[in-house]
């Protein structure tokens, strides 16, 4: 059985460095090269690439490349390939764009993307398949369903608020899991999030209207991730808390999107189609 070749972008990361770590031991996948512009100085990068053949059978590659376009050239001897992407959203917007040129799947784990970002790669997915999720975990993905289904039974008669905890160097707010957690809920109330949306609370803001959805971020030390839905009535408090414990758990995720990806020609998909959950958010 040929093994996949997978390119890791963003590998200087925490991320990165976690997904590489678990590429190497996996049976079906070898690692082909990391991406990141802090190697631009890496004299790793200065030197000659060596020829692709043979990587399957246990050659080494240089490792480190500063452009996703130096490791698709260099790897190009190699027929099944797959791209892993956690780097930033500018930077996932243009890998996302070579792989399509490249006819590479990708798997995009960045988050802070906008409207016109995802629409751009959901382009790019007429011609290859994607996996974009906010987080890869399984259990933030049942966590999801949970949400939209407490909310159901529940009613209008509890308000909903989100907390998100991640460290101190995470640059993007709200985090793309607060975000999929309040995009749930405001779907099963059939709300327009844009509208009931509130991102932290400051001054003589008058009370809670009914349809708020707060979404409140801390960033501190070197928190993984932490998320709580909080629903609140006039006599009882439910609380619905995740916390990311390692980062494997995200890099497991990003694998197993990368394998599930295998046979897929085009689409643009995220993790609930790779864990076989219901797309509405009811139930799993």
């Amino acid at each position: 059985m040929k093994k996949t070749g997978v390119i890791v972008c963003g590998s200087s990361g925490r991320m990165g460095s976690s997904i590489i770590s678990l590429i190497k031991d996996h049976p079906n996948l070898v690692f082909i090269g990391g991406i990141d512009i802090k190697y631009a100085e890496s004299e790793i990068t200065k030197k000659p690439l060596t020829d692709t053949a043979g990587i399957l059978e246990g050659k080494s590659s240089p490792g480190k490349f500063v452009t996703l376009k130096e490791a698709l050239h260099w790897s190009s001897g190699i027929k099944k390939k797959v791209i892993i992407d956690f780097s930033s959203r500018a930077s996932s917007i243009v890998y996302a764009r070579e792989a399509m040129l490249y006819s590479v799947p990708i798997v995009i784990g960045s988050t802070g993307f906008s409207e016109e970002d995802i629409e751009a790669v959901r382009d790019y997915a007429k011609h290859i398949p994607v996996v974009l999720s906010g987080n890869m975990s399984m259990g933030i993905n049942v966590l999801l369903n949970i949400v939209y289904n407490v909310s159901k039974y529940l009613g209008a008669g509890y308000d909903c608020e989100i907390v998100e905890k991640h460290h101190r160097h995470k640059k993007d707010t709200p985090s793309g899991t607060a975000l999929m957690l309040a995009k749930s809920i405001a779907g099963q109330k059939k709300l327009d999030l844009k509208e009931v949306a509130v991102f932290g609370r400051c001054g003589e803001i008058g009370e809670r209207t009914d349809n708020e959805i707060g979404i409140m971020s801390v960033r501190a030390g070197d928190i993984i991730g932490e998320h709580t839905v909080i629903f609140a009535g006039n006599d009882e408090v439910i609380e619905v808390t995740h916390k990311a414990i390692s980062r494997n758990n995200f890099a497991k995720g990003a694998i197993k999107a990368a394998l599930w990806l295998g046979d897929k020609k085009s689409g643009f998909f995220d993790m609930k189609d790779v864990l076989g959950f219901s797309k509405n958010g009811e139930g799993l």
